[in-house]
């Protein structure tokens, strides 16, 4: 639902908060980008909530900080520096972030059970 709203009538949400109609315009450019992360984000959280379940917060630490330094910041000033400038653009940082730390962690899902199985042969 969150990412409906942010995504469709973000600017509904962003009238909450003020009335000025440019804010609210620029916000709701800025809530598209972040509907779509707040989908990603689902299944980032329980990816995480595994791989510390079974231990691995060694692997946790270095993906968040491989996706917000590596790719989030990146993409953030790369985007910035499009012409013309659109926050719609810059907010594609986080879901960025997000999918490839979905990434990493369906790779790092792989090599845990291909070295299970392999312990096992």
């Amino acid at each position: 639902m969150i990412a409906y709203f942010s995504f469709f009538h973000g600017d509904l949400l962003a009238s909450i908060f003020t009335s000025d109609k440019q804010l609210i315009a620029y916000a709701w450019e800025y809530l598209k980008a972040y509907a779509i992360d707040t989908l990603l984000v689902s299944f980032m959280f329980c990816f995480i909530g595994y791989f510390t379940g079974v231990g691995r917060t060694t692997f946790c630490m270095i993906q968040g900080l491989i996706c917000a330094f590596l790719v989030r910041v990146p993409v953030s000033w790369v985007m910035s520096r499009r012409v013309p400038v659109s926050l719609f653009h810059i907010g594609l940082a986080t879901p960025s972030s997000s999918l490839a730390g979905i990434l990493l962690c369906v790779g790092f899902l792989l090599f845990i059970r291909n070295k299970e199985q392999n312990k096992g042969a």
